[in-house]
C-alpha cells in the first residue's frame, strides 16, 4: 500500500513539475525590456534546404541591453538569417554589417508592457490550472485505491501541501517576470 501511495504522490509531483517547467519556457518567450538571446528562440532559418533553429547555425549574443548580435557560422547564411527573423514576425528589423546580423531592440511602450504583463499572468493562470488538474487526478486515484480512511486523509493532505507549494512557486515566478516586464 505504501508503494501505491508513493506512486500517486510522485506522479502528481511529476505532473505539477511539468506544468511549472512549461510556464518557465513560456515566460522566457515573453519579452521584457532587455535584449535576450532567447527572444530569437522561435526563429527558423533555411539551411541547405532544411528549416533549422537559428541557434544551430549561429551564435546569438547581447553586447548591451538593447542590442542582439547574430554571428553566423557561415558568412553565406546572413541573408537567410535576416529572412528567418523577418518571417518569425517578432517585430524586429535586422541589419547586417557583412559579418553579423544586428538587431536593435526597441524599448517597450507602457501599453505594450501592460499587454505583456497580462500575457504573463495568463500563462501563470494556465500553469495553476494544470497543477489543480493534477491535484484532482491524484485525489481521484486516492479515492479509487480504497485506502483506510486515515491513510486516505493523510495522503490527500500531502497532495494538497504539494499543490500549495507549486501554486506558491508559480506566483513567485510570475511576480519576478512581471517586475522584469514593468521595469523601465
Amino acid at each position: 500500500m505504501n508503494e501505491e501511495i508513493e506512486f500517486i504522490i510522485d506522479s502528481a509531483k511529476e505532473s505539477m513539475q511539468e506544468a511549472l517547467n512549461h510556464l518557465k519556457k513560456q515566460l522566457v518567450n515573453i519579452r521584457a525590456g532587455k535584449a535576450n538571446p532567447s527572444m530569437l528562440g522561435s526563429v527558423m532559418v533555411e539551411y541547405y534546404g532544411t528549416m533549422t533553429p537559428l541557434n544551430q547555425v549561429s551564435n546569438v549574443n547581447t553586447p548591451d541591453a538593447r542590442t542582439l548580435t547574430i554571428q553566423p557560422f557561415e558568412k553565406g547564411m546572413i541573408k537567410e538569417i535576416e529572412k528567418g527573423i523577418m518571417n518569425a514576425n517578432l517585430g524586429f528589423n535586422p541589419m547586417n554589417n557583412g559579418d553579423n546580423v544586428i538587431i536593435n531592440v526597441p524599448p517597450l511602450t507602457e501599453e505594450r508592457r501592460k499587454q505583456l504583463s497580462k500575457q504573463a499572468k495568463a500563462e501563470a493562470e494556465e500553469a495553476k490550472i494544470g497543477v489543480r488538474n493534477d491535484r484532482r487526478n491524484a485525489m481521484n486515484e486516492i479515492k479509487k485505491a480504497d485506502f483506510p480512511e486515515d491513510v486516505q486523509k493523510d495522503t490527500e493532505e500531502e497532495v494538497q501541501k504539494l499543490t500549495d507549494s507549486f501554486i506558491e512557486e508559480i506566483d513567485k515566478i510570475y511576480a519576478t517576470k512581471d517586475k522584469e516586464i514593468m521595469t523601465v
